[in-house]
């Protein structure tokens, strides 16, 4: 099993930018997708972001688009999520997790019940 850490987070002015990491230790991230979710209070776990297992193709939440940037370093097993023009709507715990199988198929690369491995979360809160 794979632990996921995820580092970054904190408080930042409406407009500000936060970059988010996912350290992964005990197994390896390559070969595997890798995904951001977000939960605020009282809702559900969204998903946000998502990079496919060779890391040529990214996948977000169309509100997002533009403003969010998935990468990955499988040399350092990192995954960061950077996160430009904040709003209060992004104020969540953040998410990092990793896909249940190897070479995950791209129509359920948003789907969190497809992904076994998470992160404790870390909070974003954004102020306006």
């Amino acid at each position: 099993q794979v632990q996921l850490v995820e580092s970054g987070g904190g408080l930042v002015q409406a407009g500000g930018s936060l970059r988010l990491s996912c350290a992964a230790s005990g197994r390896t991230i390559r070969r595997y997708a890798m995904a951001w979710f977000r939960q605020a209070p009282g809702k559900e776990r969204d998903f946000v972001s998502a990079i496919n297992s060779i890391g040529d193709t990214t996948f977000y939440q169309d509100s997002l688009k533009g403003r969010f940037t998935i990468s990955r370093d499988d040399a350092k097993n990192t995954v960061f999520l950077q996160m430009n023009s904040l709003n209060s709507e992004d104020t969540a715990v953040y998410y990092c997790a990793r896909f249940s199988r190897a070479w995950a198929p791209q129509e359920l690369i948003r789907s969190r019940y497809e992904y076994g491995d998470w992160g404790q979360g870390t909070q974003v809160t954004v102020s306006s």
